[in-house]
């Protein structure tokens, strides 16, 4: 029995699907791997989180609970840097028709600033760090339909570990396996940067930079509809 022109045209909607999932998947991946290189050349270099705001919260509790004000001033606008990195990743976002490639050279300038900046004072570094992570976050917000974290991990691994539970009581459903993506490119780019810390300091920020605008690149050449899918509404 020959295929009718409606099932062939849903097979191709389902192969278009999966191969959007895909180049999706692969695009976190990188970014993943910006967020996880730039979070370990901050906290070597500057000595707090860049993208890591679960552990700059926990810092600020120690802080306050020490009446260490200076630390106190420096976390809590680490922690307001990245929610305004947030904030305007989605307005210029926005404002750029909801095309990535500019917004992450807007995070590659950041990064350059940051990577350019005497060592002996951290403090503007470190809130254009933060600025850049926030950001990034507005480059994916889903792959067809699952949520994705760029630049932090635990709701990612919680979400894996939910499906795990649920996957081991026999429910199959898909999606929460794609959670080890960003995981995987964190770890991965956390321990390229640390050792790129180590042999160039903070200046290892340049390859971070680097690595934004390659990504730039990248998205050029990926499908409009599909950055539309991916990137916040």
């Amino acid at each position: 029995m020959l295929p009718t022109a409606s099932s062939q045209h849903s097979a191709r909607r389902v192969r278009l699907q999966a191969l959007r999932g895909r180049v999706g998947l692969g695009l976190v991946a990188g970014l993943s791997v910006l967020a996880g290189m730039t979070d370990a050349i901050g906290l070597l270099a500057l000595g707090d989180f860049v993208s890591f705001m679960s552990g700059n919260t926990t810092r600020l509790a120690v802080a306050i609970s020490q009446a260490d004000l200076a630390l106190i001033l420096r976390l809590a606008l680490a922690i307001l840097g990245f929610v305004l990195g947030n904030t305007l990743g989605v307005l210029l976002a926005r404002r750029l028709n909801r095309r990535a490639a500019p917004l992450l050279l807007i995070v590659a300038t950041l990064l350059a600033f940051a990577a350019a900046w005497p060592a002996s004072i951290t403090f503007p570094a470190l809130i254009a760090a933060t600025l850049a992570m926030g950001m990034l976050n507005a480059v994916v917000e889903q792959v067809n339909g699952l949520p994705i974290g760029l630049t932090y991990v635990t709701g990612a691994l919680s979400r894996f570990g939910r499906g795990l539970g649920r996957w081991l009581l026999g429910e199959r459903r898909d999606g929460w396996r794609v959670q080890l993506v960003p995981w995987s490119g964190m770890l991965l780019g956390a321990a390229l940067g640390a050792w790129l810390q180590q042999r160039l300091g903070l200046q290892a920020l340049a390859a971070s930079c680097g690595l934004a605008c390659l990504l730039a690149l990248v998205t050029v050449v990926i499908p409009r509809a599909w950055q539309l899918g991916y990137m916040p509404r």
